[in-house]
């Protein structure tokens, strides 16, 4: 293995390019793209977006000299380069940069310059994305999600995918649906090879018509290392549940299996889906057959072969989960196993869709419409799975946490089999784990039921509902999140929202808007008169006008009343001029202008005053000072996140009794500012911030304030 490891590297280095990418040097390249491109956007950030892929630069210019090389890198480039395809050949001026040692490209290219096209994909691939095209275009009319989903189980394009329907996906153990793994095509497999048995076909037929299968998921997939890996894992999976019980068999092809794709690329042994993979692999070679013998003793066979599969998978893979994303999913199981049933038809029909599609356009949307039910039943699990009280539980993503996590679930595997094999031990594993899910211990008491103001949990920005009337609030800001901002409100019970309130459009307050728009009624979104990042802005509104919901200006000390709320736009009084078309907006003053042009509120809600401030910065915060306006309020949500750029005068004003934080855990602005929280303490202020305790609610009962968490009730 190190032998292989050294010529790999040697490989990945011989030639120039890596000594280019030392010295940043500037180079010509002709390049063979290996992905497809993925654009990219910074959360919260005014850069345009840009597109990432991997190439291989099979000849590089520079420095008067040209050398014919075959050495991998990342490329970065414009948007111009996001309508390149696999397999094409294209020649480019950029930057190399050097990268880290181990990394599995040699240098980084940055182009910012268009690609120029050199030479087509070879004729299969041409092929296969036609074939990718069609699929594509038979689903164009149903649904986001079914749009979405379709061709990312058929041929593992997530390129349409909703971000939220990815997020719902990861949430309950989907994933492996919707990407090129090896459990997506054991369960092609299984459905196809008992198909063809069922129409005569026998032995070595059997055989050909599996292997062609393989075959023409990798091509359609893109033959990329993830796609081979996937290939080769799930051929080694379906045989282990195949193979009569013939374990150490399963053993040794998933050893070799690992050994020479160890071989083929090294760096595989650095790859979290790699471990994955294998992990998967392995629980379901090693543990799956003994478990479906347990539960076969007293259920049918093939029902013990589908909740088997999905278990052993699960509990082999849990600790790395847990590690790479600091969550454990008690629904995953369950989730995989009602889903799994309409995996194969969907997969089965959508290649049925993209073959036809070939010939008529017409008919292949019929085709196409019938794969999307049994894509609907997988989206319908995901959603619901996802909108479960106890779907996912916080673990700690460390050394220790992820050993403890490891040791518990080789306890399992250990014990699991008396559980499985006997039938009243498994029903009340599963009420109890049911229980769990759906009160999970640590909601016990959230929300509150006479909640007036809460304070979302959406990581790095600002998502806000008060309550407005039964089931119905004013939501301010959306966080960066749709799935967060969507289970704040369902947790909460809201279904109607007559105001939404966009204190401005950077991503981390608005970025969240599907979440609120998606099956709920919204009546007006009301926005800051400062329509910057044009991006964002534009954004808002596609949404807004795909919901049918209309989209105001706030005016300047405007009241409102909406049900049992009153309240005052303070700000922005006055707006800055919005930068020339391509120009970016730097700072003007103290922090940025969308930040100072932030609308700011204050609300009344059953006897208390609560004063709401987006990403106010010391200079707005002054102007409103300036104003006159009374700003005491027995609550202040914080002004950006807790930043260290406060004024204090602003601070002292408000002299509030309680001060809220919205930040995200572990993030990378240091928010909130040891600065601003000495700065309350000082004033005796009480302070809760959402990165420690989660989601905050406020509730007034009998004129007194009191604060509840997820964690216990303080009164203040």
């Amino acid at each position: 293995m190190g032998v292989a490891a050294g010529l790999q590297v040697q490989g990945m280095r011989a030639g120039p390019v890596v000594g280019l990418a030392a010295d940043n040097a500037s180079v010509g390249v002709q390049l063979r793209i290996d992905s497809d491109p993925s654009v990219r956007r910074s959360p919260g950030s005014r850069r345009p977006p840009y597109v990432v892929l991997k190439a291989t630069i099979e000849e590089v210019r520079a420095r008067g000299t040209t050398t014919r090389v075959r050495t991998p890198v990342l490329v970065i480039g414009s948007t111009q380069w996001q309508d390149v395809r696999f397999g094409q050949r294209v020649g480019a001026n950029g930057r190399l940069e050097a990268v880290d040692r181990g990394s599995d490209v040699a240098a980084l290219l940055s182009i910012r310059s268009a690609p120029k096209l050199a030479a087509d994909p070879p004729w299969w691939l041409r092929a296969a994305e036609q074939v990718r095209a069609g699929l594509r275009e038979s689903v164009a009319e149903q649904p986001d999600d079914v749009r979405g989903l379709v061709p990312a189980l058929v041929m593992g394009d997530e390129s349409g995918l909703p971000a939220d329907l990815v997020e719902d996906f990861q949430t309950t153990g989907l994933t492996h649906l919707s990407a090129v793994s090896g459990t997506n095509l054991t369960l092609l497999l299984a459905f196809i090879l008992p198909f063809a048995r069922l129409i005569g076909v026998r032995a070595r037929g059997l055989t050909a018509v599996g292997l062609m299968t393989v075959v023409v998921f990798v091509i359609l997939a893109r033959p990329q290392p993830s796609v081979l890996r996937a290939a080769a894992m799930g051929l080694i999976a379906l045989a282990a549940m195949t193979s009569g019980g013939s374990r150490r068999r399963a053993v040794r092809s998933l050893s070799f299996a690992v050994i020479g794709l160890l071989l083929l690329d090294t760096s595989l042994a650095r790859s979290a889906g790699f471990a994955l993979s294998v992990l998967a692999t392995a629980g379901i070679v090693l543990l799956g057959p003994g478990w479906r013998d347990a539960l076969a003793r007293w259920m049918p066979t093939w029902w013990a072969d589908a909740v088997s599969c999905p278990l052993a998978a699960q509990l082999a893979c849990t600790p790395v989960v847990a590690w790479l994303s600091g969550e454990v999913s008690l629904v995953a199981v369950g989730a995989n196993l009602l889903a799994g049933p309409a995996v194969g038809p969907a997969t089965i029909i959508g290649f049925a869709a993209a073959g036809v599609a070939l010939i008529s356009t017409e008919a292949a949307q019929l085709v196409g419409w019938m794969a999307g039910w049994p894509a609907r039943w997988i989206i319908l699990i995901a959603r619901e799975g996802a909108d479960l009280p106890g779907a996912a539980n916080a673990w700690p993503a460390t050394a220790v946490g992820v050993t403890v996590l490891t040791v518990l679930c080789l306890a399992l595997v250990f014990g699991l089999y008396r559980v499985l094999a006997r039938p009243i031990a498994m029903v009340l594993a599963v009420v109890l784990l049911a229980v769990v899910v759906l009160r999970p211990v640590g909601s016990i008491g959230w929300p509150p039921d006479d909640w007036l103001f809460v304070m979302c949990d959406v990581g790095q920005g600002d998502g806000l509902v008060l309550r407005a009337g039964d089931r119905a609030a004013v939501v301010v800001d959306t966080g960066p999140d749709p799935a967060a901002m969507d289970r704040c409100l369902r947790d909460l019970g809201v279904e109607y929202v007559p105001v939404l309130v966009l204190s401005h459009f950077h991503a981390d307050h608005v970025g969240g808007l599907a979440g609120v728009l998606e099956d709920r009624r919204v009546d007006e979104i009301e926005v800051t008169p400062y329509l910057s990042p044009p991006a964002e802005y534009e954004r808002v509104v596609d949404l807004a006008t795909h919901h049918g919901v209309a989209v105001r200006t706030v005016t300047y000390r405007e009241k409102r009343v909406v049900g049992s709320l009153r309240w005052t736009t303070l700000w922005p009084a006055r707006v800055p001029a919005l930068p020339a078309a391509g120009v970016s907006t730097t700072s003007t003053g103290e922090g940025s202008p969308e930040n100072n042009a932030s609308i700011t509120m204050m609300v009344e809600a059953s006897g208390l005053r609560i004063l709401l401030t987006g990403d106010l910065e010391p200079e707005s915060q002054r102007a409103i000072l300036a104003t006159g306006a009374d700003l005491r309020a027995d609550v202040l949500k914080v002004p950006h996140h807790g930043s260290a750029q406060q004024d204090p005068a602003f601070i002292a004003a408000t002299n509030p009794r309680l001060a809220v934080i919205s930040a995200g855990r572990d993030n990378d602005y240091g928010h909130p500012a040891p600065r601003t929280l000495d700065l309350l303490s000082h004033r005796s202020t009480r302070t809760a911030t959402t990165n420690t305790t989660g989601a905050l609610a406020i509730t007034n009962s009998d004129n007194r304030l009191t604060l509840t968490t997820n964690q216990q009730p303080v009164t203040r």
